[in-house]
């Protein structure tokens, strides 16, 4: 049998699950495109009709892929489970010669033998309304981006393209400009006092009533506001009232593609081309203590479903770790905001929790292993139960005088 993927790292990592049974070609992404050169939509009574050529650097795979599937007893198409996978493997059955529907479908969110055995006995067809989906996207862009693209490079820099995301992102660019320029800045102030208590402890405050309840912006004269320093200097406070209460901090969701790129960004200094550069590689499969294999599920989606084996996983892995408080009484599930959601994939997760970051530190990169320990250590939080902070606020209060003066200190306690 012969199966087609996108990668030729991922073919590897399959093929060693599967053995001499299978042959596992990469097509290397898309095979057929629009032509480079020419327009390539016929525009007609409202209808588009693309011409796709097979690009010349992708014509001894097509031409590989040809001979193979000639030769195999079924040919599966196992590109990625979104849009672009599907439009990949609905053009490699066009270059195939064959009805789409005659090539079994097969997906999967992690690389590992238990995933590619199970998408092996539950095939399904080609997803024609996601072939379509990925279509329509790609003639938007080349309607809105081919001349537009043209003006950009005589007119600003050579090279430079525009289409469906450049000249969208452009026009927020601009919008956000123009907000900016016509802002008026108001300056204000607020009045901050460091308390000593008698153990010498410092507790920091800010002025919350001055005759009465500041609101934000009030403090607006640099002079009435010296005045209030000079009287509140003079003045002797009390502690008037200290308040203690608990409240809970929902866990985090588990990664998405946005969100790992921000939070790789935020503490790891990963640009979003590398956090996906080498979360693709954590993806199609590394070394490990249990072999080669994909290590994290797929990097690409907006979805925050997790399979119930792996919720299941992570609750007995807290449980262990950390003891029955820390697991929640259900297994919790989180909503996805986007209404365009690919519910069919799963959030980012590791696919096997005993690979832990502490094994996979002599078994990674380092780049990899980070990433890898974000991943993992977030799909825990995800899975726990909420966490309990303590909140104590101290007001502060003149305890005579002309004016009623109030300052209110405020601390976190996990």
């Amino acid at each position: 049998d012969l199966i087609i993927v996108e990668s030729p790292a991922k073919a590897k990592t399959i093929k060693i699950f599967l053995g001499n049974n299978y042959e596992v070609i990469a097509s290397k992404g898309h095979i057929r495109d629009l032509p480079k050169y020419s327009f390539g939509i016929e525009i007609k009574d409202k209808t588009f009709t693309p011409q796709y050529d097979i690009d010349k650097d992708h014509q001894e795979i097509v031409d590989k892929i040809q001979n193979a599937s000639k030769k195999a007893k079924t040919t599966y198409i196992a590109t990625d489970e979104d849009r672009e996978g599907e439009a990949i493997g609905y053009h490699i059955t066009q270059a195939l010669e064959r009805p789409y529907d005659e090539f079994p479908r097969i997906v999967f969110h992690e690389i590992t033998k238990n995933a590619i055995t199970h998408s092996l006995a539950n095939p399904r067809k080609i997803d024609m309304s996601k072939v379509n989906a990925q279509q329509a996207r790609r003639l938007l862009d080349r309607i809105v981006g081919f001349k537009l693209s043209q003006l950009m490079s005589s007119k600003i820099q050579k090279g430079l393209s525009a289409g469906r995301v450049q000249s969208a992102a452009l026009k927020i660019i601009v919008d956000r400009e123009r907000e900016i320029r016509a802002f008026k800045p108001t300056i204000y102030y607020t009045i901050n006092a460091t308390f000593t208590l008698p153990s010498k402890e410092s507790i920091e405050s800010e002025l919350i009533i001055y005759d009465k309840k500041l609101e934000k912006l009030s403090l607006q004269d640099s002079k009435a506001v010296e005045a209030m320093c000079q009287y509140i200097k003079s003045a002797q406070f009390i502690i008037e009232e200290i308040s203690k209460k608990s409240k809970k901090t929902p866990t985090p969701a588990p990664f998405m593609t946005s969100t790992l790129q921000q939070s790789a960004s935020n503490l790891l200094g990963f640009s979003p081309s590398r956090t996906m550069s080498v979360a693709q590689r954590l993806y199609e499969g590394v070394n490990t203590n249990f072999g080669t294999m994909g290590v994290i599920t797929y990097m690409r989606t907006d979805s925050l479903n997790i399979a119930k084996e792996a919720q299941n996983a992570a609750r007995a892995v807290l449980k262990k770790t950390y003891g029955e408080s820390y697991v929640p009484k259900k297994p919790k599930i989180y909503a996805t905001r986007s209404k365009s959601a690919q519910e069919a994939h799963e959030a980012i997760r590791p696919t096997n929790l005993d690979f832990t970051p502490q094994m996979a530190k002599s078994c990674l990169k380092p780049e990899e292993y980070k990433l890898y320990t974000l991943i993992y250590n977030r799909f825990l939080a995800s899975q726990s139960e909420d966490a309990i902070f303590e909140t104590q606020n101290i007001i502060f209060s003149a305890k005579e005088g002309e004016h009623k003066v109030s300052f209110k200190a405020t601390g976190l306690k996990l």
